[in-house]
């Protein structure tokens, strides 16, 4: 039957406890916990008690904030779980998950008395108090990381966690407000949605409305008077349709449970702000949840309200035909009440009302066949797109950034071709649809179609579109997807895939490099492949203080260690190995021309990442170029006449190596020129033609600001593609061919147009 008004109230000094409602007995002792035990045999409790008396022990002379010993804590973290009828060692594991943080216990301790399984899961919620990080939001992020690692292995950590939480948030009236609210942002931020996403719908609420109290203290007073005017206004409109209700499925012989359901002042909070309206204009604040026996049931159960108020159009979701993410199933329809009112009605069965309220840890409680298994594949299914994410992503605030992305509730569904159906972000795209079904097709992505209709990467996908994926084998993540990705799996991947060519690129730059500056000393790069060069490059890379050999090139390449220092340690070290200078080598490695620096690492344009030209002089082939190799920004080249390159050099000469153009080069390169033209009409077209009329491309171009009608002439600068510095030559004979063209030549820094 319906609960009244008076039950829906969830006041925040006695919110809605996740089955940890406290009991009479004192909040210190076991007594307290023993009620919630009724589902366990008589072992389990002493097993559970055990565990007690040992966190009792180490907690012994603790207090809270609040003056309480500290072991109500522990006792309330595992009341919660009970509530959701963990098992043994959860139970255990919640009583002292704080043991090895702030008392001391060894891990190895736990293992010899309460044996590995609950060990492991107090060890996957210990904090990273220990280690220090650069800023909070680092340290909030590794601690999040070894969590994910954690519920990886078992999905129980993160529900223990989520209990200790939810225990804190109840609890934090005795910190300090700036303590507060930093706490209840982190809650609204991770905590919450993670929540969310494990089905625990009850805690996810909970959670907002204690976070939403401590942030604006003073915006929840206010709506929780105004939601308490509403309830005395409404009850007549709620009396009057749960009668009718009643009366329409007994006369249909349909058994069904009637609940009162009220909406979350968070969640009326953000309603009324995604709005811009005010409380008075938020329509479904009360609502009604109805429960049947079986999943048919449900489908008469919409029959019959629909024949006894009128829908309102679009405002009907199937969530039994297409379960959320999380497991959630329901039919929501909104339908006008006698009064005109609309009201929002969920019809469910049971057994999907459990797993609604309680997601993951319905599994325990529902005890279905293999019980902690089917939870723990649940578990696993949904936070797997995170676990992927941990294991790309390197840095702490971006993998915080791809988290906060990755849990935000809206989703929209699509449809393979095959008709699967996958679950995504509001606002995803064919990128972000191409990684949800394999990193491979992903990262081989070229295009995409919708409903059979080819369609931009960066399209916005939409509920019920049917997309298929184009792949090629020979395509590659493109930078550009970063701008308009949607999912974090889909920006950790990318980014994944260009820092791991990135690294490749740098090896390889920094082998050529390493190479020449052996060359000085007579000597030739050993092999890599034979064991006893092996040995050789390990005792190298130690000497840097690296772990092998790769981790040696890729930071000579991105400018972290010196290629001639490390070249002279390697030949000291091939010397004491009976390797002699060979003068054919010695003669190459000094060869050189006027410049100090020589001939050194060869570029056709193929280098990647790790080697960059500089847009103060645009160097081209054909130029004569030296490299600057910033720490840990690769290969810079500049021109040898660069001013700016001329003064880097009289600063930061050790850094500075030879470089020259590869007889093959395998793409055009950019030039900047300067033209001034007389200023009439289509003056630009002529310039573009003659650019195309030499096989040229053009890149960019830049008016100057002053160049209005009344002026005779307008400035221009123009960045052009070209193959070298002859065609180059024939690009600028091809524009100085033009009547509209004054002047014309390449601009060098330092030099006008």
């Amino acid at each position: 039957m319906l609960k009244s008004l008076t039950e829906l109230k969830w006041p925040l000094s006695r919110a809605t406890r996740t089955g940890a409602d406290a009991p009479s007995a004192n909040p210190a002792s076991f007594d307290a916990l023993l009620p919630q035990l009724d589902y366990l045999g008589r072992a389990d409790v002493r097993r559970v008690r055990d565990a007690f008396r040992f966190a009792d022990e180490a907690h012994l002379g603790q207090r809270r904030k609040s003056g309480e010993p500290y072991i109500t804590h522990p006792l309330a973290v595992a009341g919660i779980c009970a509530g959701w009828r963990l098992d043994v060692q959860a139970l255990q594991a919640a009583l002292m998950h704080d043991a090895m943080e702030d008392c001391g216990v060894t891990k190895s301790q736990l293992i010899e008395r309460f044996e590995a399984p609950t060990a492991e899961l107090v060890d996957g919620l210990t904090k990273l108090d220990k280690l220090k990080f650069s800023n909070k939001e680092e340290s909030q992020a590794e601690s999040f990381r070894k969590m994910l690692l954690a519920m990886a292995r078992d999905v129980r950590v993160v529900l223990i966690k989520l209990a200790d939480r939810l225990h804190n948030m109840r609890t934090m009236d005795a910190m300090a407000t700036e303590k507060q609210r930093r706490i209840a942002q982190e809650t609204l931020d991770i905590y919450a949605p993670i929540a969310h996403r494990l089905g625990l719908n009850q805690t996810y609420r909970e959670l907002q409305d204690l976070s939403f109290r401590f942030i604006h203290p003073w915006r929840y007073a206010a709506m929780e008077r105004a939601l308490e005017r509403a309830r005395g206004t409404r009850r007549d409109v709620v009396e009057r349709t749960r009668t009718e209700v009643e009366k329409e499925f007994s006369r249909a012989g349909i058994s069904v449970r009637v609940q009162g359901r009220e909406k979350t002042l968070y969640s009326i909070y953000k309603k009324m702000r995604a709005k811009h309206t005010s409380f008075a204009k938020v329509g479904d604040v009360f609502g009604f949840r109805l429960l049947v026996d079986k999943r048919l049931d449900c489908y008469t159960a919409l029959g019959v309200l629909h024949g006894l108020y009128n829908p309102q159009e679009g405002r009907f979701k199937d969530y039994i035909a297409i379960p959320k993410a999380n497991g959630y199933q329901s039919l929501h329809t909104t339908l006008l009440s006698p009064l005109g009112t609309p009201v929002e009605f969920q019809i469910r069965t049971e057994t999907m009302h459990l797993v609604a309220e309680q997601g993951v840890a319905a599994h325990w409680t529902y005890k279905l066949k293999g019980g902690s298994a089917e939870a723990q594949q649940l578990g696993s299914k949904l936070l797997q797109s995170l676990i992927d994410i941990q294991a790309d992503t390197r840095d702490a605030g971006e993998f915080l950034e791809h988290v906060r992305i990755d849990l935000f509730p809206d989703s929209i569904f699509v449809f393979t071709p095959k008709s699967r159906i996958v679950n995504l972000p509001k606002g995803s795209t064919p990128v972000d649809f191409a990684y949800a079904i394999h990193s491979g097709v992903g990262d081989h992505c070229v295009a995409a179609q919708v409903n059979g209709e080819m369609v931009p990467l960066r399209y916005e996908l939409r509920s019920g579109d049917v997309v298929e994926v184009v792949t090629a084998p020979h395509a590659r993540p493109n930078p550009n997807w970063l701008g308009f990705v949607r999912t974090g799996r889909a920006r950790s991947k990318i980014r994944h895939h260009l820092r791991t060519l990135a690294h490749e690129e740098a090896r390889e730059l920094g082998q050529k490099m390493l190479a020449q500056a052996l060359r000085a000393e007579g000597l030739a790069l050993p092999p890599r492949d034979d064991e006893k060069s092996a040995a050789l490059w390990l005792q190298l890379a130690r000497w840097a203080g690296l772990r092998q050999a790769d981790e040696l090139l890729t930071e000579i390449g991105i400018g972290r260690k010196i290629a001639g220092i490390v070249a002279k340690q390697l030949a000291r070290m091939l010397k004491e190995d009976g390797h002699h200078p060979d003068a054919v080598l010695l003669s190459m490695g000094r060869f050189a021309s006027d410049d100090p620096l020589g001939d050194g690492v060869l570029l056709d344009g193929s280098e990647g990442a790790s080697v960059r030209f500089a847009s103060c002089c645009h160097p081209i082939p054909g130029d004569e170029i030296r490299g600057y190799l910033g720490r840990g920004e690769g290969l810079m080249v500049h021109t040898s006449d660069c001013a700016i390159g001329r003064r880097l050099f009289q600063r930061d000469s050790e850094h500075w190596i030879g470089v020259a153009w590869a007889e093959e080069i395998s793409r055009p390169f950019v030039a900047e020129i300067g033209l001034l033209l007389t200023h009439a009409k289509g003056v630009l077209a002529q310039v573009a033609a003659a650019v195309s009329a030499a096989e040229a491309d053009i890149n960019h171009v830049e008016m100057d600001k002053d160049s209005g009608l009344e002026r005779e002439t307008a400035e221009m600068r123009m960045l052009v593609s070209v193959k070298d510095r002859h065609h180059l030559a024939e690009v600028l004979r091809s524009i100085r061919r033009q009547s509209v063209v004054r002047r014309v030549q390449r601009v060098k820094p330092g030099q006008g147009s």
